[in-house]
């Protein structure tokens, strides 16, 4: 019987030391505590910086320009003779120093008819948020509500100059002249964090550099798309 009984000895041994291991294992698992709320709670505890990418690119469209390019194809619910916008939010457009992601994977690929009308005093079509959504706001790393938070909150940290607040009637500028308004207006946004977009007419949209924390910033590559035109067309707003 000798035997038998020192196999058994040896087998609760084997099983005690196994029960050690595994306790001090569960005991040295970390923990939710006070310090460190549970990842749910963490999420809706506001605004997160962005990831994944280097910076931001705020675009403002002047949306005569776009009502006037595009004519009949344009946005009948930015563009009817009622909507009286001037400079409004194209989108915010996280980017790398060369390039930018675009239509990222997402668990939200729809924008709530609420939210969309939250926005539209920034961005006056329900077809535009969306899209920009679905291209732009998914690689920012952001959910949609944080997403569209730093949106407003990048258009408010622009000034927009006086004069292109709204204008009366057509009027020709040199885009270094509508550059030059918006630094005016803006002294911390540096030379390179700025460039104008247009066509072979019009003036299209101001486009402005931002860190993921929403401070002016340089982008070389950005700038050095500027428009090259020495003149370009700003239309009326309309409705007035």
């Amino acid at each position: 019987m000798r035997g038998p009984l020192r196999l058994a000895a040896i087998a609760v041994l084997v099983a005690a030391a196994f029960f050690l291991v595994w306790w001090d294992q569960r005991a040295g698992a970390p923990t939710e505590t006070a310090a460190q709320p549970p990842k749910a709670d963490r999420q809706r505890a506001g605004p997160q910086l962005g990831s994944g990418f280097d910076f931001y690119l705020l675009s403002l469209s002047w949306s005569p320009s776009y009502c006037e390019a595009e004519g009949p194809d344009a946005n009948h619910q930015q563009c009817g003779s009622d909507r009286p916008y001037g400079f409004v939010v194209h989108g915010l457009w996280p980017q790398f120093e060369q390039g930018f992601p675009e239509n990222c994977a997402t668990g939200e690929p729809d924008v709530a008819s609420q939210t969309v009308r939250r926005f539209y005093d920034l961005m006056p079509s329900a077809g535009l948020i969306r899209h920009q959504w679905r291209k732009h706001g998914t690689c920012s790393g952001l959910d949609q509500r944080d997403y569209f938070a730093t949106l407003r909150a990048a258009h408010d940290k622009v000034a927009v100059p006086e004069e292109f607040r709204s204008l009366d009637a057509y009027r020709t500028v040199a885009p270094g002249a509508v550059e030059d308004a918006f630094r005016r207006a803006n002294p911390m946004l540096p030379a390179q964090g700025i460039t104008i977009a247009c066509d072979e007419r019009y003036l299209r949209e101001v486009r402005i550099c931002l860190t993921k924390e929403l401070a002016f910033r340089p982008c070389p590559a950005i700038d050095r798309r500027s428009c090259r035109s020495t003149a370009a067309v700003m239309p009326p707003v309309r409705g007035r």
